[in-house]
């Protein structure tokens, strides 16, 4: 493969190009998510949960979906997975920007991605 293939490759909506929404940035080729100008400590599969949320921004994405893009398999049913680690990612998220809501719950349907000052 050529350098210049891997450099298209890279270019596309999966790949490495750094997702800046709000105060809120995914670097995917360095592993980092920075939130207001800090470092949040994510284990592998967090960071891979807060970018597949973050590609989707705004909209809701089911939790069969979310499961699928991160475990890489079917949801099973009863598995709460999803729910532990967005409580996690939820929680380094709003400890490193204070005031701030970046993952909101729609009950019986997914999550979204869509950071915004709390009321």
């Amino acid at each position: 493969m050529s350098t210049q293939t891997r450099a298209a490759d890279a270019a596309s909506p999966d790949g490495d190009e750094p997702i800046r929404i709000a105060q809120v940035e995914i670097r995917p080729s360095e592993g980092l998510a920075v939130v207001a100008g800090r470092a949040v400590a994510l284990s592998v599969r967090e960071f891979e949960l807060l970018s597949a949320l973050a590609r989707r921004s705004g909209h809701v994405v089911a939790r069969e979906e979310l499961f699928s893009s991160v475990w890489g398999g079917p949801l099973r049913s009863g598995d709460r997975s999803i729910d532990v680690y967005v409580h996690k990612v939820r929680q380094k998220l709003e400890a490193a920007s204070p005031g701030w809501s970046f993952i909101h719950t729609h009950i019986g349907f997914g999550y979204r991605f869509s950071p915004e000052p709390m009321a």
